[in-house]
């Protein structure tokens, strides 16, 4: 075991989110001393249990805070760059988190003499794409390469696990007496999110890593339409699939992105109108190593409980 001196340190930006805790996770077991940099410290405490005691140390550092992101480095050996959302709270905050954040962090990594840095981005990211989401993936991968040339991006499709905001989303909607079907034909490369975790390991551990950008997806494209027939059968629910007139959704959208957190937004669904798949000859997941777990084998397990019953039953 490393000494007190000899300690490696290693900094995650938004390391309390989905993705993050598998990050974190994966880190404390390669010996990492992890800094989890957040703006609520105490919402990040759950992760020290993945550690031994004073292994992952919650931080506060509010991307915002020039000073705070420049302490949170301080002699750290890698780096990695976590923070996204889903949706704006606020007009402009996928510019702020999305598009200049990243920008940021590396710039401050680079300052603070960091040997590694992996900023998970997303398939899709395009500057000219009418999506505020993609344009902020953009600006952010822009401002990482500038500032820091020789990190590693990795862009995940929509990536899976027991906490996603996918699969667990529409489970939910099963419940309903049909189900709604939006863009049914946009298909879509599901990603384990530990597969995720381990390529970020992995793009930090390689040498042949630096540099590149990597696109993440599973062993199987889906169709929308695939994708919510999956899971009415996973969760047993015989509901008849309706496709839902985009404008119609266009309309309830602009409706429901005011509500605290919205089922859907008007930007979401300029996302679902384009493909979501691992670009032909981009480099990905195999060539970090990694053999990716297919939907089939870890989904069923976590939606159990949307069955009727709550999975403690099978369905008459």
């Amino acid at each position: 075991m490393r000494g007190l001196l000899e300690r490696k340190v290693a900094t995650v930006f938004g390391g309390s989110g989905f993705i993050g805790r598998y990050v974190v996770q994966r880190l404390a077991q390669q010996d990492y001393v992890v800094r989890v940099a957040v703006r609520d410290p105490a919402g990040a405490r759950f992760l020290q249990t993945q550690g031994r005691v004073g292994q992952i140390v919650p931080l506060a550092a509010p991307i915002t805070d020039a000073a705070a992101v420049a302490r949170a480095v301080e002699g750290a050996e890698v780096v990695v760059n976590l923070i996204g959302i889903l949706y704006e709270r606020r007009a402009g905050d996928f510019d702020r988190l999305q598009g200049q954040a990243p920008g940021e962090v590396a710039r401050a990594a680079k300052a603070a003499g960091a040997t590694s840095f992996v900023h998970v981005s997303a398939i899709g990211a395009d500057a000219a794409s009418p999506s505020l989401y993609a344009r902020s993936k953009a600006a952010g991968e822009a401002g990482v390469r500038a500032a820091f040339p020789e990190a590693t991006i990795l862009r995940p499709s929509v990536v899976f696990g027991p906490e996603d905001e996918f699969f667990n989303r529409f489970a939910a909607m099963a419940r309903l007496p049909f189900m709604p079907v939006v863009a049914g034909a946009t298909r879509f490369q599901p990603v384990y999110v530990g597969d995720v975790a381990d390529a970020v390991a992995a793009a930090l551990a390689r040498p042949e890593a630096r540099g590149k950008t990597y696109e993440l997806g599973g062993p199987r494209v889906m169709s929308m339409r695939e994708v919510l027939r999956f899971i009415l059968d996973t969760t047993r629910r015989r509901r008849p699939m309706v496709d839902m007139p985009m404008g119609l959704m266009r309309f309830q959208a602009g409706l429901l992105q005011k509500l605290p957190v919205p089922p859907l937004t008007q930007d979401q669904l300029l996302l679902l109108e384009r493909d979501n798949v691992v670009g032909e000859g981009v480099p990905g997941l195999a060539d970090l190593g990694i053999a990716a777990k297919a939907v089939e084998t870890v989904v069923p397990g976590y939606l159990k409980r949307f069955r009727p019953g709550g999975g403690r039953r099978e369905a008459a």
